[in-house]
C-alpha cells in the first residue's frame, strides 16, 4: 500500500474511532486495516494509536501525524481537481458541523440535490449547537452564527438574517398583541438559554432605543425546543427568520412589533485555522450560500 493510501486509511480510522467502523467506511477487512496501522507504526518507529473505553484514541505524536496526513490528503485531491478543471466534479468524503435546528431545516432538505451533482461524494453533518474543534474532530467547515469570539480562525459570512418578535396566532389571539417593546413585560415569553443568563435585547425605531429583558417562565436549552414551545402557543420569543422561515411564509408563525429593529445574526462559515479551504468545502460553501439566497423571504 502506498503512503497516501496508508495516511488515509490511518485518518479514517482516527476519524470513526475503531478499526471496524474505518474497515466498514472503506468496504474492505477490518484485519486489513489494523495490518496497514501496524505497518505505518513499524515504518514511524512511533506509536500512534491508544486502545481506551472509548475506542482508539491517537497518541500526541498520532494526533500530529493526523492532522498532517489531512492536510496531504486534501492537497492531493485539489491537485486532483486542478487537473481535470474546474467542471469536475468531487470525491472523497466531506465533514460539516452545524447548529442543529439551523441545518435540520436549512441544509439537510437540500442535500440531495448537493449529492446529486457530485456522485463520488459523501457528507457526514455533525448537528451540535456547542463549538466543536475543527481539527480535533477532522472537520471541513463548521457553519456557526452569532458573532465569532475568536479573531484568529479563517471564516467568511455567507449570509444574515433578522431577529424578530414572534409567536403563534392562537397565543396572540388570548393574550393580545404587544404594542411597544415594553410591553413584551406582560407577555409569556420562551427563552432559549444553554445557562442561567438573561435574555436581553434592545430595540431600535428610529432616534429610539429601549433595552428588554425576556423573562420566562419557559427556559429551552435547544432551538427545536424553543420552535415546539412557540407553535404550541406557549408565548412570544426573539428568533432569528430562519428559525421560524417557513411558519413566517405559511402564516403558522406571526411577527410582531416589526416596526422596531433587533441586531440581526450572522452565519460564517469557519474553516479549520492553519489549513486552505478544500474544494468540496468551498463548494459546499457556495451550495449553502446560494440556497438561502434562493428561498423565500418572509413578508414582515
Amino acid at each position: 500500500m502506498d503512503r497516501l493510501a496508508a495516511m488515509e486509511t490511518f485518518v479514517r480510522v482516527v476519524e470513526t474511532g475503531s478499526f471496524s467502523e474505518a474497515a466498514r467506511h472503506m468496504r474492505v477487512g477490518q484485519p486489513a486495516v489494523s495490518k496497514t496501522v501496524a505497518q505505518l507504526e513499524e515504518r514511524l518507529g512511533v506509536k500512534l494509536l491508544l486502545r481506551s473505553t472509548r475506542g482508539l484514541t491517537p497518541t500526541e505524536s498520532g494526533q500530529s501525524f493526523y492532522e498532517r496526513a489531512k492536510r496531504a490528503i486534501d492537497e492531493a485531491d485539489e491537485a486532483d481537481l486542478a487537473a481535470r478543471g474546474a467542471g469536475a466534479s468531487l470525491s472523497g468524503r466531506l465533514r460539516v458541523s452545524a447548529a442543529t435546528t439551523f441545518a435540520s431545516l436549512h441544509v439537510v432538505p437540500h442535500l440531495p440535490k448537493f449529492l446529486a451533482a457530485h456522485p463520488d461524494l459523501q457528507i457526514e453533518v455533525i448537528l451540535d449547537d456547542e463549538k466543536i474543534d475543527l481539527i480535533e474532530e477532522g472537520i471541513d467547515v463548521s457553519l456557526r452564527m452569532g458573532d465569532l469570539a475568536d479573531s484568529s480562525l479563517m471564516a467568511r459570512r455567507i449570509s444574515r438574517a433578522r431577529r424578530l418578535v414572534v409567536g403563534a396566532p392562537v397565543y396572540f389571539k388570548h393574550a393580545g398583541v404587544p404594542a411597544s417593546p415594553d410591553a413584551l413585560a406582560a407577555h409569556e415569553t420562551v427563552v432559549y438559554a444553554r445557562g442561567a443568563g438573561r435574555d436581553v435585547w434592545t430595540f431600535r425605531k428610529g432616534d429610539a432605543e429601549t433595552t428588554v429583558t425576556l423573562n420566562g417562565r419557559v427556559r429551552v436549552s435547544a432551538g427545536e425546543g424553543v420552535r415546539a414551545a412557540v407553535l404550541a402557543g406557549m408565548g412570544v420569543t426573539v428568533a432569528s427568520e430562519w428559525m421560524f422561515a417557513r411558519e413566517l411564509v405559511n402564516g403558522d408563525i406571526r411577527a410582531v412589533l416589526t416596526d422596531w429593529t433587533i441586531a440581526p445574526i450572522d452565519l460564517w462559515a469557519v474553516f479549520p485555522t492553519g489549513r486552505v479551504a478544500t474544494a468540496k468545502a468551498r463548494a459546499f460553501v457556495a451550495f449553502v450560500e446560494e440556497q438561502l439566497a434562493l428561498a423565500p423571504k418572509p413578508a414582515v
